[in-house]
């Protein structure tokens, strides 16, 4: 059995996703994160294979980013949200 692998025309940065659409996690930059980072989004349920789904977006400069994480909302920094790559639902 082999893996599909999603194809890099596909995948998006969370924040580049629209908000109301979901999305599946496909994989996190924690290199670009600092450990007290890192640790916060996975403590709010972030990992590979979580849907997400953004809900608002902030007044200036969109910022921060309201996200749904299972049943939890968590805000998160705009920087934040780009080291993490979605693929979107169909």
């Amino acid at each position: 059995m082999t893996l599909a692998v999603p194809s890099d025309q596909f995948l998006l940065q969370l924040d580049q996703l629209n908000v109301g659409n979901r999305a599946r996690i496909e994989s996190i930059d924690w290199a670009v994160l600092d450990d007290g980072e890192g640790s916060r989004l996975r403590n709010f349920g972030f990992d590979e294979g979580v849907t997400v789904e953004p809900l608002h977006q902030g007044p200036f400069g969109r910022d921060p980013l309201a996200v749904r994480v299972g049943r939890m909302t968590v805000a998160i920094r705009r920087s934040h949200a780009r080291a993490i790559r979605v693929v979107p639902a169909a």
